[in-house]
């Protein structure tokens, strides 16, 4: 089949090869200008998809919008018969959806209706769903709230963070848009509209959500962290040295101690919380890589006991200096 490709983030990458290897021809690959990036913002950074279209020496389109009459004589000259589309990034006016005769594909990190919109798999975990999984969707218009053709389950374990679930929905959704388009390519593909009950919306992460909230119970806690994790990470602030420093928290696990929220119960890093505890398995000091839960504070004086605490919260006229790990 005739196919353009529309996709951004790593995410997207495993799909885009499938498809090549399975033969198809991918006529244009369209993802997100280069951004400046790096530590100082000097380097020119590349989409994932866009470093992947050129090793494939596909054609890489780049525009802002696809709202222009130019843009769109541009797509339709591809003749696509069908767009494949995984986490692009931008709205598709209405002439984009209705360009290829067998409409535009996407893969969403959903079980639809659940979970439209833009961060599927951080919300699913955050609210401690069960599952998850991909759905193949002919796109409407309106977002997330196309027919699905295709779909594949996945369970989401509790020591799962959305790192984990992302890399393993990638393949999965890599594995489903083959079958998908080899099934149109026989006719044998069916779409069902989706039910109108269920309905919810996975909102984009903001910063304000990322720090924890001690008082909430360890599973809620557990399930914040892994949804946070690795990007944007959730975080907490505590006193080490004479100064307050933020520290990324990416891994734990639910334990049945109790304390005081926030208080640091031992040297395996368990922290109190509203209802139970968690053990850091993972984390990340201001300056330094990730390390193991115990290895946060090894070394440091008087930690057992200490409470993580919110900026500006602590009673020490010392706790004043505050730093980032990021």
């Amino acid at each position: 089949m005739r196919i353009v490709f529309m996709g951004a983030p790593e995410f997207a990458v495993p799909t885009l090869r499938a498809i090549f290897r399975d033969g198809h021809a991918v006529l244009a690959v369209y993802t997100r200008s280069p951004k400046p990036g790096g530590r100082r913002g000097l380097e020119i950074k590349k989409t994932p998809v866009h470093e992947a279209a050129e090793l494939l020496r596909i054609p890489v389109l780049t525009p802002a919008t696809l709202k222009s009459e130019a843009e769109r004589d541009v797509f339709r000259s591809h003749a696509a018969d069908v767009v494949v589309v995984v986490a692009y990034g931008l709205l598709l006016p209405t002439q984009i959806l209705e360009a290829p005769r067998g409409g535009c594909l996407n893969l969403h990190a959903s079980l639809l209706p659940r979970w439209r919109g833009a961060a599927p798999i951080q919300r699913a975990i955050i609210a401690g769903d069960v599952d998850t999984g991909v759905d193949l969707m002919r796109m409407k218009e309106r977002l997330d709230t196309g027919p699905v053709g295709l779909r594949e389950v996945v369970p989401i374990q509790p020591e799962d963070t959305a790192g984990a679930v992302t890399r393993r929905l990638a393949e999965i959704a890599a594995k489903l848009t083959v079958r998908g388009l080899n099934a149109m390519e026989h006719g044998s593909l069916e779409f069902r509209e989706q039910s109108s009950f269920g309905v919810c919306y996975a909102h984009k992460i903001g910063k304000d959500e990322a720090e924890i909230d001690w008082t909430r119970g360890a599973a809620e806690i557990r399930n914040h962290i892994h949804g946070l994790s690795p990007r944007p990470g959730s975080f907490s602030n505590l006193s080490i040295g004479g100064r307050l420093e933020r520290i990324k928290i990416l891994r734990a696990e639910v334990t049945g101690a109790n304390g005081t929220p926030g208080t640091i119960l031992d040297d395996e890093m368990t922290v109190a919380c509203g209802d139970g505890a968690i053990r850091i398995i993972e984390g990340q000091r201001a300056g330094r890589a990730a390390m193991p839960g115990p290895d946060i504070v090894r070394g440091e004086q008087a930690l057992l006991g200490a409470t993580f605490m919110r900026a500006g919260k602590s009673s020490s006229p010392l706790q004043v200096q505050f730093q980032d790990p990021s």
